[in-house]
């Protein structure tokens, strides 16, 4: 299946507008590239706070084609047989497919500390959401030469739609473009319901806190945050693209003690899946969640309004804020934090309402 859309956007002028001539990386993430992590960064052993799961890594079985033929396998037959059907392209895919079934069945794939499972992200979850992303929501991408080649560096977002899609498209866009792993900060009403934990877990998201974020920063991972939380996916559909507060800045505070850059990125087409017209608050406060949301179609439609609207969708990556250039008490001052983090959400808005005014429409 063909990638989304790509619209380079240069990054001229303001960070994160874009001028829509440059297809080069800005000298920003020039700069960033084979830095790494900043020099701030140090080796931290694992807080007794942290949710991490602590998954041993599968045992590796050498020997596959024993293990085949113990369970009365035969992948190499089978692939002929598709080759024969389906060609070339059908066997290419086919045989992707049969050889993550080897992994799993011989134990060969790995699972880090965090519980993110690489080879099941990349062959399942992600080729589920990529239909949605490129024939449903037609996203287009813009700045994503501003996200550093290597090295750890924090994207921040915008957060909307009810329910949190921005997170798994954005995770899959960086994946596709820029061809490096999104890990994810969630809440931590995620790990608490059932099985959606342990999926969030395998796909690359860990509990939003600060000695995570560290962790995974420190060790040159791409972390996305989303620092409006429920209060920017539960906002009512009159108050759209208004960001809320960002909270305390802890994000900030992480990006300067590992020293990464803060990539800004902007989401114009979330708000519109599934507009938020009210919230059944007193059976939220009983179920312990958020919000129970109101939309036009749930629940008045039951299982159909829990389908997405076909909104289209705008996604575009800022030029870098550097952070390892502040002084070394300068995760520790809340006046500078909040400065920063001030930045970075009014570089999202600004560039959110250029983006709607560049949109057609809602579905175009």
């Amino acid at each position: 299946m063909a990638d989304a859309d790509v619209i380079p956007i240069g990054s001229g002028g303001r960070p994160g507008r874009g001028s829509g001539r440059r297809t080069t990386p800005s000298a920003a993430a020039r700069a960033l590239a084979g830095r790494g992590v900043g020099r701030s960064a140090t080796k931290r052993k694992k807080p007794a706070s942290s949710q991490a799961a602590e998954v041993p890594v599968e045992p590796v079985v050498d020997d596959i084609p024993a293990v085949e033929a113990a369970a009365g396998l035969d992948f190499a037959g089978l692939e002929r047989v598709v080759r024969e059907l389906f060609g070339e392209e059908g066997e290419r895919r086919v045989a992707e497919w049969l050889a993550f079934l080897r992994r799993r069945l011989s134990g060969v794939y790995e699972v880090d500390e965090f519980g993110y499972d690489s080879d099941l992200t990349d062959q399942v979850l992600l080729p589920l959401l990529r239909p949605m992303a490129e024939k449903w929501f037609r996203v287009e991408v813009r700045g994503v030469e501003n996200i550093p080649d290597t090295g750890g560096a924090l994207i921040v977002a915008n957060h909307s739609g009810t329910m949190p899609l921005d997170g798994l498209v954005t995770q899959l866009i960086v994946a596709d473009h820029a061809h490096r792993p999104l890990r994810t900060l969630a809440a931590d009403l995620v790990f608490q319901t059932p099985f959606v934990g342990e999926l969030a877990r395998k796909g690359g998201a860990t509990l939003a806190s600060n000695d995570d974020a560290e962790r995974l920063l420190g060790r040159g991972d791409l972390v996305g945050v989303w620092p409006e939380g429920f209060k920017g996916i539960g906002k009512p559909f009159s108050e759209r693209y208004k960001l809320q507060r960002f909270g305390r800045g802890g994000f900030v505070s992480a990006a300067m003690r590992t020293g990464v850059p803060i990539v800004p990125c902007s989401i114009v087409g979330a708000e519109e899946i599934y507009p938020l017209v009210g919230n059944i608050a007193s059976l939220a406060r009983l179920l312990g969640v958020p919000y129970i949301p109101i939309t036009p179609f749930f629940p008045l439609l039951g299982p159909l309004g829990l389908i997405p609207l076909p909104s289209k969708w705008l996604i575009e990556f800022g030029e870098p804020i550097r952070t390892d250039d502040f002084a070394d008490g300068a995760p520790d001052d809340p006046m500078l934090v909040f400065n920063v983090t001030d930045q970075v959400r009014e570089t999202i808005q600004q560039t959110l309402y250029a983006l709607l005014m560049q949109r057609r429409s809602v579905f175009f």
